[in-house]
């Protein structure tokens, strides 16, 4: 059951799960956020898409009306759209980043930041250090595909679990709680605290027929538990 964080008669706003596709692929071997709303709604159309591994806010339309106006809204400037991740390393407590984005010339469905791109703007603000990593309040001011992805490798700090644009390491309790570690009896390995790129859509605010709506999506599991116990072993200040 998908968690619906808004709806009315024009659109229909989920926290998406991460590992499930916004839209299908393809193949349409795997289920999508969009395909479980076709059942529910009948037409529905697609106003943005989160990264597969991604997890969050993601907005559908449900009439060819609405969905006009919020493809104009989110290619805009107005819509104030929020992301939280952990990045690895300690990046500036804020910054912009202006980088352009295009797609690789080789890497197929990698992007990278080059001058010949599309402009691509990108503001955050560290809302917690760790001693290997950051918690990170981004905001995107454009729509480029895997913008905070790729911004944050190019500032040399990229998505913890992140298997395009870092190094792909699961994280582990054990890299966390180094000294105190003990593998349970029961388990023949580790299982990993984080097996995803840790990057969350946290929020969305626009004006919305006639007052602002600001839109908000809980964090996951996987990340709850990673702060739990970031927060509880390896904060920078203890």
């Amino acid at each position: 059951m998908l968690s619906i964080l808004f709806e009315d008669d024009d659109i229909v706003v989920i926290n998406k799960p991460a590992g499930v596709l916004s839209i299908p692929d393809r193949f349409g071997r795997e289920a999508s956020i969009k395909s479980y709303l076709q059942e529910k709604y009948g037409i529905i159309f697609t106003v943005h898409r989160l990264d597969q591994f991604t997890s969050g806010l993601i907005v559908f339309a449900k009439n060819a009306e609405s969905h006009k106006y919020f493809s104009e809204l989110f290619e805009g400037r107005t819509i104030i759209k929020k992301y939280v991740g952990l990045v690895m390393g300690h990046p500036p407590a804020s910054g912009m980043i202006d980088q352009a984005i295009m797609e690789h010339p080789i890497k197929k469905g990698q992007m990278y930041t080059h001058a010949k791109g599309k402009t691509a703007q990108t503001s955050y603000e560290v809302l917690t250090y760790y001693k290997q990593y950051a918690w990170v309040s981004f905001q995107i001011h454009t729509g480029r595909t895997h913008q905070i992805r790729v911004h944050s490798q190019f500032i040399g700090h990229p998505m913890v679990a992140d298997d395009l644009y870092g190094d792909g390491e699961k994280l582990l309790l054990s890299s966390i709680k180094k000294k105190n570690f003990k593998l349970s009896k029961t388990e023949e390995e580790e299982r990993p605290l984080l097996g995803r790129q840790a990057l969350h859509a946290a929020s969305i605010q626009f004006e919305y027929k006639g007052k602002e709506l600001l839109i908000e999506a809980p964090l996951p599991k996987d990340l709850l538990a990673t702060l739990k116990q970031l927060d509880k072993w390896n904060s920078s200040k203890s």
